[in-house]
């Protein structure tokens, strides 16, 4: 079996929406200092609709991939959608990630919420601030102790 799956690594080798909106509605970072995986979305929003999302990444092909597929679920979705994107939906859409590289889809959906976050702390719109939470405790980041490293694992 192939450590990666032919979607991860097209959206790695062609990766859609990468770059900058530079006057975007909503801007979010997450990283991982353990890997050094930074990943930067950047989203334009109409009418509650993600008209536009660019990403940048500063990691490995994983994160490329995740970052990727991530803008692509969300681009064209109403926020409130977007808002519910998770890691699993990310890693589920790529057809699986190695368990060691299920972070990159962590941080993606992280990335994610933060560039939403800014959009609706900027534009005063109250939001449930428990669904924005990091994912300190991820069961399945803390499968490996390469996964595990920095966060709050039992």
């Amino acid at each position: 079996m192939a450590l990666y799956s032919e979607k991860v690594m097209d959206h790695f080798r062609n990766p859609r929406n990468v770059g900058v909106i530079e006057d975007a509605d909503g801007v979010g970072e997450a990283g991982n200092p353990v890997c050094g995986d930074i990943m930067k979305i950047y989203l334009k929003i109409e009418n509650d609709i993600i008209n536009d999302v660019k990403f940048e990444t500063f990691g490995c092909g994983s994160a490329i991939a995740s970052s990727s597929m991530a803008t692509e679920l969300i681009k064209g979705k109403p926020i409130s959608e977007a808002a519910e994107l998770t890691n699993k939906a990310v890693t589920e859409a790529l057809d699986g990630l190695p368990a060691v590289k299920l972070h990159c889809s962590v941080l993606a959906e992280e990335a994610i919420k933060a560039a939403l976050k800014d959009y609706f702390d900027k534009n005063g719109i109250e939001y449930d601030h428990e669904k924005f939470a990091p994912h300190e405790d991820c069961a399945h980041c803390c499968e490996t102790p390469e996964s595990a490293a920095g966060k709050n694992c039992k």
